[in-house]
């Protein structure tokens, strides 16, 4: 059974989407320049940069993601839905199944292990990767269900947005550290999550 692994990119004052996140900012109000690093704001992209995306997708066989993540992402996904593979979408929303092309998006209402257990029912062994938002990964952190954080490091303060660590404690063992021209990437082994006041 592969890992839950949860990928995130961060500015270096710890926010992962700028200010005013809606259908026309999916990333908040320029905040696309947080993900220069794989070409969403129209940045060259390095070859180092290139693998490491890749290797994302390459190593999962379902995502996690949640519903403001997939409202704001299904227009600029397209029509094959990008990911090319099973989406489970947590939400309090109920909605049939939406398939884009090899993407299916399955509307998840009852809860974080929920999504887990039908993720890895079709994961084919591979890792289940929680992409997002903020919310969502916290969730899943403060669970104790994280096996693997991926954090990718972009040069930039934005001052304000989404926020990823709020709340919780939870402890890392650095396994990986990369280095590119747009972002450092550091991969961490989940070795005890603690909930706040303990």
């Amino acid at each position: 059974m592969g890992k839950l692994v949860l990928e995130m990119t961060m500015s270096l004052d710890g926010f992962t989407a700028a200010p005013n996140i809606g259908v026309d900012h999916p990333l908040g109000e320029d905040g696309e320049r947080l993900h220069g690093w794989i070409g969403v704001d129209g940045s060259p992209v390095s070859e180092l940069d290139r693998e490491i995306s890749a290797e994302m997708f390459t190593r999962t066989g379902a995502f996690i993601l949640g519903r403001r993540t997939f409202d704001v992402g299904e227009a600029p996904w397209g029509d094959d839905g990008a990911f090319g593979m099973p989406c489970f979408v947590l939400t309090n929303r109920a909605r049939e199944t939406l398939v884009k092309g090899p993407t299916t998006f399955t509307f998840v209402t009852d809860g974080i292990e929920s999504a887990l257990k039908q993720a890895r029912a079709v994961a084919g062994g591979k890792d289940v990767l929680v992409m997002g938002g903020a919310e969502v990964a916290r969730q899943y952190l403060n669970a104790g269900l994280v096996d693997e954080l991926r954090l990718h490091l972009v040069p930039m303060l934005l001052g304000a947005g989404t926020r990823f660590f709020d709340g919780g404690r939870v402890e890392l063992e650095r396994t990986k550290v990369v280095e590119s021209p747009a972002a450092t990437h550091l991969t961490f082994r989940v070795t005890a999550p603690r909930s706040p006041g303990r």
